[in-house]
């Protein structure tokens, strides 16, 4: 009796002309495999599955490979996701072109079994690329030339696939391959011996890296942990630790769940499950007590205190609600000597960190002598005792336990990291957050988030700059204390008078501004990915398929605007000079500026390149003054004209912190060209300095790291004795304008010659 399809026999038919196969075998299996598939698959999943069947038909190994990845496939995308539909197709057509066509039925074979014990598209795919590599690197080293034979032991390592997926992680397989073919490379079949599992050293080898708790045996437990103690259902999501030489990856939790190790040994003592249970802990302590901080103007000295603060904060909350996980925190606790580090010869900041981090934890029994660790230990859990267990005070105690026991060496690059790593715990990128989101300024186009950004920046700690000195030429390091904030808004109505009174001089710069328009599309060929086919490409390909060879993939083409790609700041210098009126002039030089960038803020938009406006002012080092006026990604509306209109002049002039503050946010862009103007009426200046040449050199130290960093500084500057010293910081790219009255006009047409 057959069984009554839920798909209607039209749709059922549509999918089956999609499938572009035709083994008589298929008809008998295709619609119970569509059951499922269609119960289990989105849309766009439905047609990766079947491209991907049609994919594997066409590799010309039987209909067997092809039924394997029909049965297979729907269970393991709902399982680990629909992107590992197209990554087992593509694999299959991969292997096909090797000498190692025969593993293909016996690869899709493990694929359920490994999606199912590695729990991860990321896992997945380390997965394939180990099958991949083994097959190659046994190939090659037996024979001396690429696809004479097959590897020996790919189909017999494959066969026991799911009972090394049992017993070992994914590192601990990748250690299990790679041991068989560094010693048994040129023995055929003594390979076939090692990965058939019927050699002693195979056996013993696995047996040596099967030592270690697995996630997957223990998911459902971690499950109901969480779910019990802290009443979180966050999805676990497992990584490798073998496939990162350069930097091991490392837990994490956001949106999508927590990222954990795929395997966790025993270590001083502690199962690998309650390694997992600490690590979990730690997590949920930090999902319902921490809460998310401006990171903008945090030095990375700052931000490792702030983190270390923050996880002995949680650590202590959740120790006070489950006492016995303080045994387990201790014994995973790395306990650094306290002379371990010489502070001559090694950056010892990790050191007096994770010491003071471990006193916080063991108040009692910590035995350290180093007075900063005593008493910050102390101030900690004072802290605590009165209840004052929020994220922004426990990071004025860490800022307060970096600026006591700072010292030179902090910035030596020999960083002493023995004992300093906690490994329960998480590396905190839930603990930032930035004031723009994606290329930083990104966010200000956005209402909702503006709101929040202007209270933020109102609360944000300044960002600290050097400042050189040229006459020890060092710089002097942290000096300057930058604080950035959103412009406050006037009248926009404002700034459209001001355009309406040079109307006829912005249509002429309309009209400039629009020959520099990209005009033209450049073909862009040999593309995996395009717009649309290249016919002479996919021709010559199909004519290689048909005679045999490997065609080229790569038969599609795009098409891009053969133009402008670049990225501007305007830079303002806000100081109390700009009230003054020049002679001749009937505004103040604050006045003609604020037509001058409206001008030019006017005539970019047309054009359509990435603009941003921020103005400056100082009062001391410990006190330089950032406003945004328009970021990158806001267009020229009503909002920035109202913060171009309530521009004020006010204080001093100290430019070098400025200057690295713009170029900080510019340097980010992903723009070929990157300019910031810089428009100024004096020299650098400030009432704490005493040396005229002081700022004057480290402007120019400033203008020199932007240069080295690929953003093209130029200067317009509206000072009558300007030649004294601005070639001193900007050497050949100025300009003087002696007629301030004309800088409306000649702001933009400055603008144009440069990105012409």
């Amino acid at each position: 009796m057959s069984m009554k399809l839920c798909i209607p026999k039209d749709e059922l038919a549509h999918y089956r002309e999609r499938l572009n196969c035709n083994f008589a075998e298929l008809e008998q299996v295709f619609p119970d495999c569509m059951e499922e598939a269609v119960s289990l698959l989105s849309e766009a999943g439905l047609k990766d599955y079947l491209d991907g069947a049609s994919l594997i038909c066409m590799i010309g190994r039987g209909f067997e490979p092809v039924l394997t990845y029909l049965e297979e496939m729907p269970r393991v995308a709902a399982r680990i996701g629909e992107n590992s539909l197209s990554l087992i197709a593509q694999t299959v057509w991969q292997i096909s072109r090797t000498p190692n066509g025969k593993t293909i039925p016996f690869f899709l074979q493990t694929i359920a079994e490994a999606a199912r014990r590695l729990g991860s598209e990321q896992l997945l795919r380390h997965y394939v690329e180990l099958i991949l590599d083994m097959m190659e690197r046994t190939t090659v080293s037996i024979h001396g030339f690429h696809a004479t034979h097959p590897s020996p032991g790919a189909i017999d390592m494959l066969q026991n696939m799911p009972l090394l997926l049992r017993q070992l992680s994914l590192e601990g397989l990748k250690n299990w391959i790679d041991y068989g073919i560094r010693n048994h490379a040129k023995h055929p079949e003594r390979q076939r011996d090692y990965f058939g599992l019927q050699s002693a050293d195979s056996r013993a080898i696995m047996q040596r890296e099967r030592q270690g708790t697995l996630f997957i045996d223990n998911e459902r437990k971690l499950n109901l942990y969480l779910k019990a103690l802290w009443n979180s259902k966050t999805f676990l999501v497992p990584y490798s630790e073998a496939f990162d030489e350069l930097r091991k990856p490392r837990p994490y939790y956001d949106a999508l769940g927590i990222r954990l190790p795929d395997a966790y040994d025993a270590s001083h003592g502690v199962s690998g499950i309650d390694r997992y249970r600490a690590l979990l802990a730690h997590c949920a302590a930090h999902q319902r007590w921490s809460e998310a901080i401006i990171a903008d103007n945090f030095s990375p000295f700052q931000r490792l205190a702030i983190e270390t603060f923050e996880d002995a904060r949680v650590d202590h909350l959740a120790c006070q609600r489950y006492p016995g996980l303080r045994r387990i925190l201790l014994a995973l606790h790395p306990r650094p000597d306290e002379n371990a580090c010489n502070p001559e010869t090694q950056s010892c900041i990790r050191h007096r960190l994770a010491m003071v981090s471990y006193a916080m934890l063991d108040a009692d029994g910590h035995g350290y002598l180093n007075p900063f660790v005593v008493e910050f230990s102390q101030r900690f859990h004072q802290l605590m005792a009165e209840g004052a267990q929020d994220t922004r005070t426990i990071a004025t105690l860490a800022l307060a336990f970096v600026a006591q026991t700072r010292r030179q060496s902090d910035q030596l690059p020999n960083i002493h990291f023995e004992n300093t790593e906690v490994g329960y715990r998480d590396d905190n990128r839930h603990l930032w957050r930035f004031i723009e989101s994606g290329d930083e300024e990104e966010s200000f186009d956005d209402p909702k988030q503006r709101t929040q950004q202007q209270e933020d920046m109102q609360t944000l700690p300044p960002r600290l700059y050097p400042e050189w000195d040229y006459h020890s030429k060092t710089f002097r390091p942290d000096w300057v204390s930058l604080y950035e904030s959103l412009h406050p808004s006037g009248d926009p109505d404002l700034i459209d008078r001001l355009l309406n009174k040079h109307a006829i001089l912005a249509r002429r710069l309309k009209q400039l501004m629009e020959l520099l328009k990209p005009q033209q599309y450049v073909r862009i060929r040999y593309q995996e990915d395009g717009s649309e086919l290249d016919l002479d490409v996919a021709i010559r390909s199909l004519i290689d398929f048909r005679s045999g060879h490997t065609p080229d993939p790569r038969i599609n083409m795009s098409h891009r605007h053969d133009g402008r790609d670049i990225a501007v700041t305007l830079l303002l210098d806000l100081s109390a000079s700009l009230d003054d009126t020049p002679p001749g002039c009937e505004q103040t030089i604050l006045q003609l500026s604020q037509e001058a960038v409206s001008l030019l803020a006017h005539t970019i938009e047309g054009v359509g390149d990435e603009f941003a406006i921020a103005g400056f002012s100082s009062n001391t080092r410990h006190e330089v003054r950032y406003q945004h006026i328009k970021g990158f990604s806001e267009h020229w509306g009503a909002e920035v004209k109202a913060r171009l209109a309530a521009m004020e002049a006010g204080y001093s002039t100290r430019m070098g912190a400025a200057i690295r503050h713009a170029g900080h946010y510019l340097k980010a862009r992903k723009a070929d060209k990157k300019l910031l103007l810089v428009l100024t009426d004096g020299e650098p200046s400030d009432i704490d300095v005493d040396d005229d040449r002081h700022l004057i050199h480290d402007c120019h130290k400033a203008v020199q790291e932007l240069d080295q960093q690929g953003v093209y500084i130029h200067c317009i500057n509206l000072d009558p004795k300007a030649d004294d010293y601005v070639a001193d910081i900007f050497g050949q790219h100025y300009t003087v304008i002696d007629r301030v009255e004309r800088l409306p006009e000649k702001l933009p047409q400055l603008f144009i010659s440069l990105t012409k």
